[in-house]
């Protein structure tokens, strides 16, 4: 079993600077050497791709990391591929990931840490052994592992910055769950072949969340300075105001200017379904798109991916309502 290590940087390879702050380090690069456990697990080639702080990843990088990753799953010696990643930003690295390759023939498992893995209390340790661990299963898809467990990438969150339990997929069960054995879940993709790589992205998408008060010139504003898409975090199913400070018009203005609008749910929880309330009703005959559970990561990704590749409001629909890797 051969597996391609991915470093991009992040906390579980951090280390204090002068001033006391987490900082990227070139601290245990060598994971093979600082967990010689995971030699046991898989014959492993480590290929530096970035050592920075997540919250400086940009779309830019995203493309970078899919080529890296496309060029390595190309190889047919490579059975998987484990990315070491910020928490920050990594459900939206991995949301990319997985529009911008397609469906998948091997693992591709994102992970990191809440503290360094130079920490005495560190989680470092188990989740890299629980990454490299998933990626040698029969799991074709963009992952997230963390804290014993792996979530399809498009429908996981960051929803704790301070508990080692970061991540959650609150809409959809854990594709593997790592305990005193090893369970896999039904709902599992079936792998296929990998598709030529197509890293067009538009990034000129805004992501609002609605509240009261919110203005809809906001929306307006946006449309005026050039963004080419709109996601807005509706209440609960998708609600939006329809009545005071009703939103509506403005998703009408944008739809007639050809810029989607995509709504996802503010719930963690949420599942978005634009008829079951007036305002969400009012939305969609507005031209407004349901974002069904997709996380808002994940919404932002497939966004950029669809304005990328194609020309037509009507396309870029098509693509948004259409299930691609799971995350609906």
């Amino acid at each position: 079993m051969r597996l391609v290590l991915l470093h991009t940087g992040g906390t579980l390879v951090m280390s204090r600077d002068e001033r006391g702050h987490l900082a990227p380090d070139l601290y245990a690069l060598d994971l093979a050497r600082e967990l010689p456990v995971l030699s046991k697990i898989a014959e492993i080639e480590t290929r530096i791709v970035k050592n920075v702080d997540s919250s400086d990843l940009q779309p830019d990088d995203w493309r970078l990391f899919a080529r890296e990753v496309h060029t390595a799953l190309s190889d047919p010696h490579c059975d998987g591929v484990v990315m070491i990643h910020g928490t920050d930003t990594m459900a939206y690295t991995a949301s990319a990931l997985a529009f911008l390759l397609g469906p998948l023939p091997k693992p591709v498992v994102l992970t990191g840490a809440q503290h360094p893995l130079g920490a005495i209390r560190t989680d470092a340790r188990a989740n890299l052994v629980d990454a490299f661990s998933v990626a040698t299963l029969p799991v074709p898809e963009v992952a997230i592992t963390f804290a014993g467990k792996a979530m399809r990438g498009v429908r996981a969150t960051k929803l704790d910055a301070w508990a080692l339990d970061a991540f959650d997929s609150p809409t959809l069960a854990p594709l593997v769950e790592l305990g005193l054995g090893t369970t896999l879940s039904p709902h599992l993709r079936a792998p296929q072949p990998l598709a030529p790589l197509d890293d067009r992205l538009e990034t000129s998408v805004l992501v609002l969340r609605v509240h009261p008060g919110l203005d809809a010139d906001t929306l307006r504003r946006a449309l005026d300075s050039g963004t080419r898409g709109l996601i807005l975090e509706g209440y609960g199913t998708g609600n939006v105001p329809r009545m005071g400070r009703s939103l509506v018009p403005a998703i009408r203005e944008a739809t007639d200017r050809g810029v989607p609008v995509l709504v996802v749910s503010q719930c963690p929880r949420g599942f978005v379904e634009l008829e079951r309330y007036g305002g969400g009703a009012a939305a969609r005959e507005a031209g407004a798109i349901g974002g069904g559970p997709m996380t808002t990561e994940a919404a932002l990704a497939k966004m950029m991916v669809a304005l990328g590749r194609f020309e037509t409001l009507d396309d870029v629909r098509a693509y948004l309502e259409k299930d691609i890797v799971g995350e609906r």
